[in-house]
C-alpha cells in the first residue's frame, strides 16, 4: 500500500486507526512522512495526557503514552545481549544518533520497537534523543515525565542518577520498611541531593527514619506520604514545593498551629497551593485555631470552593483535580493580602490558597 496515492481524508483516517508505536516507527520512512503524521493526528496528540518514562533503575526504560484510561508503550531501551542480536534489527537516526532497534519475536501481540545501547554511558544519550523525537513529534502540550520506583534499586550497590533532560519532569516512588536502616535513608537523600527538583514524590514510610530538615526532598513540587504513625513534621514545618498530600495515624495541634502562623506571617510556605492532611479524629476546629486571627464568611452566605489541577496523578493515567474545600472559614496572609481557605473535618484538615486578595476573594461569595 502507498499512502501517498490516498487523499489526506484517506490517509487521516488510516493513522487514526493506528497504535501510537506504529505511527512512531512510521514517522521515520521520511520527514514527509513525520510531517504529515504530525499534521493529520494533531487534535488526537493533544489528547495525550502524558508520555512516560518508567526507569527500573539499572537497565530498562519504558516509554508509554498515556491517554484517557489507558496506557500504550510505544518503544523501550536495553542494554545491548548478544543472545539476543541475531534477532532483526535495524538502524535509525533518531534525532541525529544512529540507534539499534529491533522487534520482539515474530508474532508476538507486542509490536512495540526495542532501542538498545552498548554502553551505561550510551543509556543517556540514547534515551535523550529518543525524548527530543518524541518531544518534537508530540509537542509541548503534553507533560513529559520520568517515574523511578525507589524500592527497585534501594537495596543495590550504587542508587542511580536522573539524566539532565530539558522538558523531562521526575517523580519518584519510595517504600520505606521498618528495617530501612540509617544507611539506606543516608543513600535516598544522597540521591536526593544529586537529582533536579523533583515534580512529585510518593512514599509510604513503616518507618521511624526522617529526612533531614534540609533535605531537597522538601523541595519537590508534590508530595503524597503516608506514615503509619506520627506524620514527619519536617514536611509541615520546611515544605517548599506546592501541593501536599499527608495521611498519618497522628498529627499534634501544636503542629498545625505553628504551620498556620508561618504561612499566615510569610515566613514559610510561598509557593504553596494546596494541603490536605488526613489522620485520626483531631481536635474541633475552635482548639486548633486557638491564638490564630481568622475571617469569616457570612454563614448565610455560599463560599466559593477551592479547587485545583494536581501537580501529578499518581492513581489515574488522566490529570484530576484537588479534592475541593468549602468553608466559611480563611485567613489572610499579612505579606501580600492573599486568602487562604481552610476547612477542618473530623479526620482531615484542609488548606487551599487563592491567587486573590481578600478583596478580590470576597467578591466571588455568593
Amino acid at each position: 500500500m502507498i499512502l501517498s496515492k490516498y487523499p489526506f481524508l484517506v490517509q487521516k483516517e488510516i493513522f487514526h486507526n493506528m497504535k501510537y508505536s506504529e505511527l512512531f516507527m512510521l514517522s521515520f520512512v521520511s520527514k514527509n512522512m513525520k510531517k504529515l503524521i504530525k499534521l493529520s493526528q494533531e487534535k488526537r496528540f493533544k489528547s495525550i495526557g502524558s508520555v512516560r518514562y518508567d526507569y527500573d533503575g539499572a537497565d530498562e526504560i519504558r516509554v508509554h503514552v498515556y491517554y484517557g484510561d489507558v496506557k500504550e508503550m510505544i518503544t523501550k531501551t536495553e542494554k545491548h545481549n548478544e543472545a539476543k542480536s541475531v534477532r532483526k534489527s535495524f538502524q535509525l537516526n533518531v534525532s541525529g544518533k544512529m540507534i539499534d532497534f529491533r522487534f520482539l519475536r515474530p508474532r508476538s501481540r507486542y509490536v512495540h520497537p526495542i532501542a538498545s545501547y552498548q554502553q551505561p554511558s550510551e543509556k543517556e544519550t540514547a534515551i535523550q534523543s529518543i525524548h527530543n523525537y518524541l518531544f518534537d513529534f508530540y509537542g509541548d502540550s503534553v507533560e513529559y515525565n520520568w517515574l523511578t520506583t525507589a524500592s527497585e534499586w534501594l537495596g543495590r550497590s550504587s542508587i542511580p542518577t536522573l539524566p539532565q533532560i530539558q522538558n523531562l519532569s521526575f517523580c519518584v516512588d519510595i517504600n520505606l520498611f521498618p528495617e530501612t536502616n540509617y544507611a539506606e535513608m543516608e543513600r535516598l537523600e544522597n540521591f536526593f541531593s544529586s537529582s533536579p527538583v523533583l515534580k512529585s514524590v510518593r512514599m509510604v514510610a513503616v518507618t521511624n527514619q526522617s529526612f533531614p530538615s534540609k533535605s531537597k526532598l522538601y523541595q519537590a513540587e508534590s508530595v503524597e506520604i503516608r506514615q503509619e504513625e506520627i506524620i514527619d513534621t519536617c514536611i509541615l514545618r520546611d515544605f517548599q514545593g506546592r501541593q501536599a498530600f499527608l495521611r498519618c495515624g497522628e498529627v499534634s495541634t501544636s503542629v498545625l498551629v505553628e504551620f498556620l502562623n508561618r504561612w499566615k506571617s510569610g515566613e514559610a510556605f510561598k509557593k504553596l497551593e494546596y494541603l490536605k492532611v488526613i489522620m485520626d479524629p483531631i481536635s474541633p476546629g475552635d482548639r486548633i485555631f486557638n491564638g490564630i486571627v481568622l475571617s469569616y464568611i457570612d454563614a448565610t452566605k455560599q463560599p466559593p470552593i477551592h479547587t485545583l489541577p494536581k501537580v501529578f496523578n499518581w492513581q489515574y493515567y488522566t490529570k484530576s483535580n484537588t479534592d475541593p474545600i468549602t468553608s466559611h472559614t480563611y485567613v489572610v496572609r499579612e505579606a501580600d493580602n492573599r486568602v487562604a481557605s481552610i476547612l477542618v473535618q473530623e479526620k482531615a484538615f484542609s488548606f487551599g490558597v487563592w491567587n486573590k486578595t481578600e478583596e478580590e476573594f470576597l467578591k466571588m461569595v455568593e
